[in-house]
């Protein structure tokens, strides 16, 4: 891929990462940059940003010659040429500053019907699982192609809708088993407690890190009384996952398989954002969703009576 940029100065580096994988890195001259970058797949999904995230662009790359011309636009909105796959996903973002989450969503389902072969189309649906529910996922997984059921992302949703419960308030929790924070085995029906709050988190979750104060002030004040906290982090880096738990001083139950979004518990129960939890009386049913601070404060007051 060759690059055109605009007021870079010399010797800026440019980097190439796909799921916060690094792939390659190149240096800016004379506005100029050029990556010859063997992909591992073919189209892939990519982030192109400068090294303090100061300039960046989404783009889907192809294992042939493309150009980067941003010498006349901003660089996320830089002319690419020479994918197919990059060409479909601008024409299809390209208005929706000014739109709502739901438009969005909404163009997007239109564009998976539209164009079921692209893995563009696999991609959205793999994004947009828990969001969209199991019912309308495994429509329109079933418009896709044959080749983008057996992409990964088509495999994430075919394991999206194999898990997904879609669990409400009053249901029986649905039991699963993963590694903790130090390597063991725990399954969320070996944890003896009054009420458990399954808790949804990351490290690099800037909402869940902001609320883990009040949790853990909840924990001190409600783990005599038979309070207990499971854990399950969407990250997908260990060190920074041990490095949250102990810079927020959790002392509760900590597990994750380091699979992101596609964590099994997440896929299970649903996950569209974090931080989301569920709580859980000493009879294994659900019977609060997404209580924070004085809320949940408030309903183990009324639950551990």
């Amino acid at each position: 891929m060759k690059g055109k940029t605009n007021k870079f100065k010399d010797g800026t580096t440019l980097y190439l990462s796909n799921n916060n994988t690094l792939i390659d890195s190149t240096k800016v001259k004379n506005n100029s940059f050029e990556f010859h970058t063997v992909l591992p797949t073919s189209p892939l999904d990519v982030f192109l940003r400068t090294k303090n995230y100061s300039h960046y662009r989404y783009l889907w790359l192809e294992n042939k010659a493309m150009t980067f011309d941003a010498r006349k636009t901003n660089f996320k909105n830089a002319i690419v040429t020479g994918s197919k796959s990059e060409e479909l996903n601008f024409n299809l973002y390209k208005n929706t500053d000014s739109l709502t989450d739901n438009e969005i969503l909404n163009l997007e389902i239109e564009f998976i019907k539209e164009h079921p072969s692209s893995i563009i189309s696999a991609s959205i649906l793999s994004s947009n699982s828990s969001t969209l529910g199991r019912n309308k996922v495994q429509n329109l997984y079933e418009l896709l192609s044959e080749e983008n059921k057996n992409s990964k992302y088509g495999k994430q949703i075919a394991q999206f809708v194999s898990l997904n419960k879609e669990l409400k308030i009053g249901d029986h929790f649905i039991d699963f088993e993963m590694l903790d924070n130090t390597g063991i085995p725990k399954k969320l029906s070996d944890t003896k407690a009054k009420a458990i709050l399954l808790e949804f988190w990351a490290s690099w979750c800037s909402p869940c890190r902001k609320e883990n104060p009040n949790l853990v002030n909840t924990y001190k004040k409600y783990k005599p009384k038979g309070f207990e906290i499971f854990a399950v982090s969407l990250d997908g880096n260990k060190n920074n996952w041990l490095k949250a738990i102990k810079q927020d001083h959790l002392n509760w139950i900590h597990v994750s398989d380091l699979k992101g979004s596609n964590n099994r518990a997440c896929l299970i129960y649903g996950i569209d954002e974090i931080p989301k939890n569920f709580l859980i009386d000493k009879n294994g049913i659900i019977i609060g969703k997404n209580l924070k601070g004085l809320t949940l404060k408030n309903k183990l007051k009324e639950t551990l009576k």
